[in-house]
């Protein structure tokens, strides 16, 4: 059985909560990456940031990324998948809560991110159409 761990993009980089939009902004636009997972003073994972989070929730309101901090959109609990979770569980997550992108949980240590596209890339691609499907709709 292949699992998340075994698929996942690990060491993913985290924003801390305290720290503003604009930063993270410049910490996607420097890693390439559309989201951050938000992490506390505690190290524990408190929420995902994406791109247009920032655009959508910060920007297109007249706020000003410099003092919104990003713990203030990382509200509610994280969706997340176990790392030694199969590939199936997470398509299911992804479907069940329309995200394209999971962290990746070992007990209580954020060790990676899933992706969409990481699934995609090892999934068998007879099946590729459905997976977009289940997680697009």
């Amino acid at each position: 059985m292949t699992t998340a761990r075994d698929i996942m993009t690990g060491g993913a980089e985290c924003i801390g909560e305290n720290e503003t939009l604009e930063q993270a902004a410049r910490k996607m636009k420097d890693l390439d990456v559309g989201s951050l997972p938000i992490c506390g003073e505690d190290n524990r994972l408190k929420g995902v940031l994406t791109d247009r989070d920032i655009v959508v929730k910060c920007l297109a309101e007249g706020t000003d990324p410099r003092q919104v901090k990003a713990g203030e959109l990382g509200q509610g609990k994280p969706v997340t998948i176990g790392a030694d979770d199969s590939i199936e569980e997470a398509i299911k997550t992804m479907a069940d809560h329309q995200v394209r992108r999971l962290p990746v949980i070992d007990g209580h240590d954020l060790v990676g991110m899933l992706s969409q596209a990481d699934i995609a890339r090892n999934y068998p691609e007879e099946r590729v159409g459905e997976l977009v499907e289940l997680i697009s709709y």
